[in-house]
């Protein structure tokens, strides 16, 4: 029987002070605090990125591999689009916002032409789009210039913000579950980490 090491200490856990699980979703005054930023910088391709992120609510590996034909048609910026999801290859919907399009626009002549077709391409790897490891580090940076928590939000907190919303001021799941491009509405149910006291807050608002 193998004895205790009484000279070895415990190892930390990987995890020891951070927020680990689900990120949290970005708030309004949040999204106008990170444009202003953005804006008042200079960063075209970052503030493309973020409205992108936000309207497409995608996962960060199918966010960094959009194409330039995902949203221009003709030589015109697309109101809406629609990609396959790479975990489960479904196609999924999304819009493309004013802000968004107005953002993208300023990017792609920023951009000019290039040797591949990739919306953001990496500035590192030729023929590359920007990697996913990258895209996260943008979302800590991003985070960082008005002062939150880096390790409370993440490449996540902008795919659930906006579906967030619309739960928020709907209760409409299924319409979240199309957004999101989810398989079952109780992966949204996850997701959106909805509880026992917002399933009866919504019951409450209804009046028989």
């Amino acid at each position: 029987m193998a004895q205790t090491d009484l000279f070895s200490f415990p190892q930390k856990p990987w995890n020891a002070g951070r927020v680990v699980g689900a990120k949290a979703p970005l708030k309004p005054k949040h999204i106008w605090g990170i444009r202003q930023q953005l804006k008042s910088t200079g960063r075209v391709r970052d503030l493309a990125m973020f409205n992108c992120a936000l309207d497409a609510k995608l996962r960060g590996c199918d966010l960094v591999a959009l194409r330039i034909g995902d949203v221009v048609q003709g030589g015109i910026l697309r109101a809406r689009s629609v990609v396959v999801q790479q975990k489960t290859g479904r196609p999924v919907p999304f819009e493309i916002t004013s802000p968004a399009r107005d953002a993208l626009a300023r990017w792609l002549e920023i951009r000019g032409d290039h040797a591949c077709d990739w919306l953001f391409p990496s500035r590192m790897r030729e023929g590359q789009h920007i990697s996913t490891r990258q895209y996260a580090r943008l979302v800590d940076s991003w985070v960082r210039t008005i002062d939150l928590d880096v390790g409370a939000y993440g490449t996540h907190s902008l795919r659930r913000t906006k579906v967030a919303l619309i739960y928020k001021q709907t209760g409409n799941l299924r319409v979240c579950q199309l957004l999101l491009g989810h398989g079952k509405l109780e992966s949204t149910v996850r997701y959106l980490g909805i509880e026992v006291d917002d399933a009866l807050s919504l019951s409450e608002q209804i009046e028989l």
